[in-house]
């Protein structure tokens, strides 16, 4: 991994992180629009930086660290200002918008108890569950339909049962993991090839 820091990814990551108490102080003031403008653009940023990452390959810890404090922080925000902003879709959906939040804030503190770190493991499903919430709230919000929401949220609440499940398997903090099946299989050839050694020690 790129050891450079303040690439463009990452200024990405920090421009969402800093939007956070933006959008919060628009929720707290009423203003619906500027708000959802601006985390139209915080969502925009959250699906460019890692693919920019990758093509121009800076990818690093530090940047899976800035993107999961960022997206730790947006999505405490979005928690927050839902009921301040549109009180009457979070009584109507309030299954969906609990379990979305659960889906997000529990596999982050699971992994904050276990590695004493944010996790950025950054799964398919994690990122599946974000396009679909991203898109399904927008659509819920400007009153045009529930249905994508609610399954945005069930795709959620998969793709937070896989993290915390990835947190009790893993023995160590990892970045950029792509999903369960692969941290097993991982951990099945690390015990083959640890078995194998063992018998090639004992000949």
């Amino acid at each position: 991994m790129n050891d450079q820091r303040w690439t463009l990814p990452n200024l990405l990551s920090a421009f969402r992180l800093a939007s956070a108490p933006v959008l919060l102080l628009l929720a707290l003031q009423g203003h619906r629009e500027a708000f959802l403008w601006l985390l139209v653009v915080a969502f925009f940023t959250d699906a460019i930086d890692g693919a920019i990452a990758r093509l121009a390959g800076t990818t690093s810890r530090f940047g899976a660290k800035l993107d999961s404090w960022a997206d730790v922080t947006i999505y405490a925000v979005i928690a927050a200002a839902l009921p301040l902003l549109w009180p009457e879709i979070v009584r109507d959906e309030w299954p969906a918008v609990l379990a979305l939040v659960a889906s997000f804030t529990l596999p982050a503190l699971v992994g904050l108890v276990r590695f004493r770190r944010f996790t950025s493991f950054h799964t398919w499903a994690v990122k599946l569950a974000v396009v679909a919430s991203a898109v399904g709230l927008f659509v819920l919000l400007l009153d045009i339909a529930a249905w994508p929401f609610r399954i945005a949220a069930a795709l959620a609440v998969i793709a937070g049962l896989e993290e915390i499940a990835i947190s009790l398997v893993l023995r160590e903090e990892r970045s950029d993991v792509g999903g369960l099946l692969q941290v097993l299989r991982e951990q099945r050839q690390d015990r083959a090839q640890q078995a194998a050694g063992r018998e090639d020690g004992g000949r």
